[in-house]
């Protein structure tokens, strides 16, 4: 059974699992934070329900946008998000394993790979018993390893990467991109409020490219009054915080 909700004020409809995966706030976070060009060919490894793309193709941004998603469910519930939207034209999802994407999309022919990838190994904490929930949390079917593989073949180069993963772990997602011929590009550090450890960040890398990082501003999602921040308001109406991304 699927949930209607909606995002930006109403302007989006998004259904998704009643009882299953449901997206979160880091797929909002990616999203937002991920710098996108109106000629881009965008490809999402591991959907879900397809808020990403919905997300991308509402602003207006990527000239095509392809999702992938190993779960029927959620591939179908992907579907009806597109039709409920009328972005038929704009995005299309796949029913299939994103570590083989050779099989479905030509290599070397999308400009950006964005994923909010599997962020706890698969022996480590309490394995949630819905099977939805299991595979988008724990790295059951996949893992950053394999998210940076398959964009390193989608991707030719110069191609970016952009992806969200908690802040404890930043050092092995550094070495999953640089292991896949990514250099490390762009780095934004998220934090819940302004006293608390960063929780979460975002890196773009590019295949390819020189030894040159750019770390940016924190990013805060509350104030201490537990509000959003502005920065954070921004991107659940729809815009993009004017900060320089170049």
């Amino acid at each position: 059974m699927l949930t209607r909700g909606t995002l930006f004020e109403g302007k989006l409809i998004v259904y998704q699992p009643k009882r299953g995966y449901r997206f979160s706030l880091d797929a909002i976070l990616l999203a937002g934070l991920t710098k996108v060009h109106r000629h881009d060919r965008v490809v999402d490894l591991g959907t879900g329900c397809g808020v990403i793309p919905l997300i991308l193709a509402h602003r207006g941004q990527a000239r095509q946008i392809v999702g992938l998603e190993i779960q029927p469910e959620l591939a179908a519930a992907a579907r009806q998000n597109i039709l409920a939207n009328g972005l038929e034209e704009k995005i299309t999802v796949l029913e299939d394993d994103f570590r083989q994407p050779g099989s479905r999309l030509r290599a070397e022919s999308f400009d950006l790979v964005v994923s909010n990838p599997p962020y706890r190994r698969l022996h480590s904490g309490r394995l949630n018993p819905d099977s939805q929930r299991a595979i988008a949390r724990h790295e059951v079917k996949s893992s950053i390893m394999d998210v940076c593989q398959a964009a390193s073949s989608l991707l030719g180069h110069g191609g970016r990467l952009s992806v969200i993963y908690p802040a404890a772990r930043l050092p092995f997602l550094l070495t999953a991109v640089q292991e896949y011929g990514f250099s490390p590009k762009q780095l934004t550090v998220i934090h819940s409020n302004a006293g608390s450890r960063a929780c979460l960040v975002c890196l773009e890398g590019r295949k390819g490219a020189g030894e040159e990082l750019r770390i940016m501003p924190p990013f805060l999602i509350r104030r201490e009054d537990q509000s959003y921040t502005e920065a954070m308001r921004l991107l659940y109406e729809g815009e993009t915080e004017s900060r320089d991304k170049s």
